[in-house]
């Protein structure tokens, strides 16, 4: 009795693990950089990484004025 106790104790807090949301991006996208935030966009574009990481430093250069 106690082992399926235990078991559905057990098998309950795995599932209610998995459904909660879990947000890794937005605490990413804050520490990433202009230039891995263009690599992951554009892996592949060498001129749309640059103007992407221009047009980043170029916001975030606003943002840090106001």
């Amino acid at each position: 009795m106690l082992k399926k106790v235990m078991f559905a104790v057990v098998a309950t807090a795995f599932i209610a693990a998995t459904a909660l949301p879990f947000q890794v991006a937005p605490a990413a996208a804050e520490a990433m950089t202009c230039k891995a935030a263009a690599k992951a966009q554009f892996p592949s574009d060498r001129k749309a990484r640059h103007d992407f990481k221009k047009s980043c430093k170029a916001t975030w250069k606003a943002t840090q004025k106001a």
